[in-house]
């Protein structure tokens, strides 16, 4: 845990195909870049940023995401999306995160994960199945 700091950044980027739609996602009728795969690409960038620094046998999880979509990509376009950690505190790291298309800011905002133990987490989860 010692290596995540503030200042570590990641990024994802995909090719905005038709699969990544509101219609075909189930977020909308418009065929434009669905929330959902902005916030997916948002995550995969946080993860870029730290997964490969955390110890083995843990993972981070989201848990907060506070993001605003406030432009429309169409089909066919590039969207950039990244990730700087502004801070860690315990085992939970806050990230600023921001989505560009090939022309303008998309979406921006914050976001939250939290370092688990892999084995332990499935317990928990595995518990709640037999509960």
């Amino acid at each position: 845990m010692d290596a995540l700091k503030a200042g570590l950044t990641g990024r994802a980027e995909l090719v905005v195909g038709e699969e990544h739609t509101a219609p075909r996602v189930g977020s909308g009728r418009v065929h434009v870049l669905a929330t959902p795969v902005m916030i997916n690409l948002i995550e995969a960038a946080a993860l870029e940023a730290i997964e490969r620094l955390l110890p083995a046998g843990h993972q981070s999880l989201g848990t907060v995401l506070n993001v605003r979509h406030i432009a429309a990509t169409p089909v066919g376009m590039r969207v950039t999306a990244s990730a700087k950690v502004m801070g860690v505190e315990g085992r939970t790291v806050r990230f600023r995160v921001e989505a560009r298309d090939e022309r303008e800011l998309i979406g921006d905002g914050t976001h939250e994960r939290v370092v688990v133990n892999v084995a332990k987490f499935d317990l928990r989860v595995q518990r709640k199945l037999k509960a």
